[in-house]
């Protein structure tokens, strides 16, 4: 086991036994996979932003998907199957759209496939899927710290739909980020995605703020 999905693991460093919040491997493995989904999605949802259009569907599953992996809000990993075969569809949905305009070699991510529930756990129990598979320490930590701080955008942003209020741009953004782990960056490259989270982060829609912070807004 290897779990890194919050703030509560083991020293900081990940959990491998069990998670400290009692989550089962077989749980964080699917968790896993559901990201890997996400970034699958990205990959062309990137493209088609670049191509003028936000594909606000994919982005409603990508910031559920997400805050389903935030501890202790999705436990059942039959609704982890069920999120991560939607999300297959909902990433094929996103290829049709963007049609031959995104060429080239593609990762697993954007082109994994299968219905099936025991080739799906299969898969969630991969190395390939995991944080720990890029080899490089610098790599893993600032893609790791890039896909956490994305968490907490789509958790606002999540919340935000619900009261009604969206932004393309921080749609736009989870996407780019997200397909960007994908990629082979260099750490200057990655720390300036780290910080582009950051700031978007600050942008969030102001229907997400406690009341006490709409009346006394930051000022510089």
């Amino acid at each position: 086991m290897f779990c890194f999905q919050c703030q509560e693991t083991a020293k900081n460093q990940g959990c491998t036994v069990k998670g400290m919040c009692g989550k089962p491997e077989e749980t964080a493995d699917l968790q896993d996979l559901l990201i890997y989904v996400c970034k699958g999605i990205s990959v062309y949802g990137e493209k088609l932003k670049e191509m003028g259009t936000v594909d606000k569907q994919a982005a409603h599953f990508i910031c559920k998907a997400f805050f389903s992996t935030i501890t202790n809000v999705a436990w059942d990993d039959d609704i982890l199957i069920d999120r991560i075969k939607e999300g297959l569809k909902v990433r094929d949905e996103v290829k049709e759209k963007v049609g031959t305009a995104l060429s080239g070699a593609l990762p697993d991510c954007a082109t994994w496939y299968s219905g099936d529930k025991e080739e799906i756990l299969a898969k969630a129990m991969s190395e390939e899927v995991r944080i720990t598979a890029s080899q490089n320490e610098d790599v893993r930590s600032l893609r790791e710290l890039l896909t956490i701080g994305c968490k907490g955008i789509a958790a606002y942003a999540d919340h935000a739909a619900i009261l009604g209020y969206e932004k393309d741009d921080i749609y736009g953004f989870l996407m780019e980020a997200l397909a960007s782990t994908t990629r082979d960056l260099s750490v200057d490259e990655m720390i300036a995605m780290v910080m582009k989270a950051g700031d978007t982060a600050v942008k969030r829609p102001a229907a997400t703020l406690p009341t006490w912070q709409k009346a006394f807004p930051r000022t510089r």
